[in-house]
């Protein structure tokens, strides 16, 4: 039977379990609506979001604007405050939230912010639930599903994304986890380490219900790869703490594999819309930083504080327009995945073919640059396609992220005309690639002055088609060479008294001088700049 279609409140507490998220005060005895999850910003008016969920991220629970904010939110409407005491009472708070008729809860203090939002949108990722008389769980209810695959099988169970992420776990009592399966939780991601890598490898080659033995103080597990057609879509993990789990648990595991199927491309459709909603946000903000208060708010992030952006792209000829267009898809979607691993679901967006992240204020100078060059490796990785990726300037707040971005997007100018430069994977900052920076600069204000002279970069390129002379290349070999003829001929592999020749009749028939210094750095220019600038 189809229900009202809104999650309850005592739904996604049985979800996530009482170790996530605990009640401070009396849960009300007939249903509690749940509309979604927000993140609490203090500069920013309390959005007015009916049966929401509020995080009161950096709010203490013995402040006294803990008590304010518990009013206001019950006072728009909100379901239930979530909190974080580290110690501090909370007592006093707990009789202010029921006074006002909100819930309060408590959030495990080591999960964080960003992994808790995530942990409550993906419980209530199934926006229209049914009654079963099994009691089997709605699709896309993947924490219910992981109960139940507990259940069946016998033994605690996760579920991941190809990943390693950790989408949802069991919770049922008595069954034993082991350190690994906790710190994942927590993290919700799977530990690195060549073990897991090695155990990840075969259970993708074998295709079926795998038995994994116990390493490194763990406990033994059943493992199966879950598909839809030939698209891995993530794994299940049952653990098998007494050794117990037999045959009949390795068939009901590769059993459930499909029905987990159809419940992570559900769960995935409801992440693809919260993308698409964050990415809409981000454009807005990217095209007009004026907006910048209606949105900081919906994307969780402190307009104040430093942030940079990332530029990626993926590098094509003409030729193969659509699979770079398709990559370019692909490329979104991984650098999302890793930007939310790091900072929580600020949001990127494709634009034009190129990929925009936001990257706050990090742990260290460098903390940007080594996540944006691991994000470029990884893509490079798994897309088989050469990756570019450039990082503007950290900046005060987000309403300086246009600065920022025009940086990146220089960055990337710079490393598609750098010469000679064809690696497949180029990371940068505006730093580090100046000179090149400047002359696509440079190239943009020259190509918007109509009234400068353009034919000589032209004229010298046609009469070499025309004649079959070298002209152009000769003097750009000559000029980056710095005049010097030996080395230019080194370069064109030609005598040196063959770059004379070709100098002097050059000078001859286009009538520039070589010895004007002027000259020879407009020349240099028309001839380095010409296919960007029409010369």
């Amino acid at each position: 039977m189809l229900d009202t279609g809104v999650p309850d409140l005592a739904q996604v507490l049985d979800a996530l379990g009482s170790s996530l998220l605990r009640p401070l005060t009396v849960l009300p005895e007939g249903p509690v609506p749940v509309s979604g999850v927000l993140i609490f910003e203090p500069r920013a008016p309390l959005p007015s979001v009916r049966d929401a969920i509020l995080l009161a991220v950096g709010v203490g629970t013995a402040e006294t604007r803990a008590k304010e904010l518990v009013d206001a939110a019950a006072g728009v409407g909100y379901a239930c405050l979530v909190v974080k005491s580290f110690g501090e009472p909370a007592a006093e708070l707990a009789e202010a939230a029921q006074r006002s008729g909100i819930v309060l809860l408590a959030a495990d203090e080591a999960v964080a912010w960003h992994h808790l939002d995530a942990m409550i949108s993906t419980a209530l990722a199934s926006t229209v639930r049914f009654e079963r008389a099994a009691g089997a769980p709605a699709v896309g209810d993947l924490f219910a599903l992981a109960n139940a695959i507990a259940g069946m099988v016998g033994g605690a169970t996760v579920i991941e994304d190809p990943h390693r992420r950790i989408l949802a776990y069991s919770t049922l009592p008595g069954q034993a986890i082991d350190e690994g399966r906790r710190q994942g939780i927590l993290g919700l991601q799977v530990p690195d380490g060549p073990d897991y890598d090695e155990v990840y490898r075969a259970l993708v080659k074998a295709g079926r219900t795998c038995r994994f033995p116990a390493f490194r103080g763990g406990l033994p597990r059943l493992g199966v790869v879950v598909r839809a057609g030939n698209e891995e879509l993530g794994s299940i993990w049952v653990v098998d703490a007494e050794g117990s789990l037999d045959a009949a648990a390795e068939q009901a595991l590769s059993d459930v594999a499909d029905i987990v199927s159809l419940h992570l491309l559900a769960a995935r459709t409801a992440d693809d819309a919260v993308r698409r909603r964050r990415a809409d946000l981000l454009r807005r903000l990217l095209a007009d930083p004026s907006s910048v208060t209606a949105v900081a708010p919906q994307l969780g992030l402190d307009p104040n504080l430093p942030v940079a952006v990332a530029a990626f792209a993926v590098v094509s000829s003409k030729a193969d327009d659509v699979l770079a267009a398709h990559a370019a898809t692909r490329l979104a979607d991984l650098v999302s995945l890793h930007c939310e691993a790091h900072y929580g679901r600020h949001g990127c967006a494709l634009i034009d073919g190129t990929v925009y992240a936001l990257l706050p204020s990090g742990p260290s100078p460098k903390a940007h640059h080594e996540l944006v060059a691991d994000i470029a490796r990884r893509a490079h990785g798994a897309l088989r396609v050469p990756i570019q990726a450039g990082l503007g300037s950290l900046v005060p707040g987000l309403r300086s992220i246009a600065s920022s971005r025009a940086d990146a997007d220089l960055v990337l100018r710079a490393l598609t005309d750098r010469p000679g430069e064809h690696r497949p994977c180029q990371v940068a900052t505006i730093d580090e690639v100046w000179a090149g920076a400047t002359l696509s600069a440079l190239a943009q204000i020259l190509a918007a002055h109509d009234a400068l002279p353009r034919s000589l970069g032209p004229a010298v390129r046609a009469h070499d088609l025309e004649h079959g002379t070298t002209y152009a290349d000769t003097l750009l070999a000559y000029l980056d060479a710095d005049g010097d003829f030996a080395a230019a001929s080194q370069r064109l592999s030609v005598h040196p008294n063959t770059i004379r020749y070709r100098l002097s009749r050059a000078e001859e028939i286009f009538g520039f001088d070589l010895a004007d210094p002027d000259e020879r750095l407009v020349l240099w220019l028309r001839l380095r700049l010409g296919d960007q600038v029409g010369w």
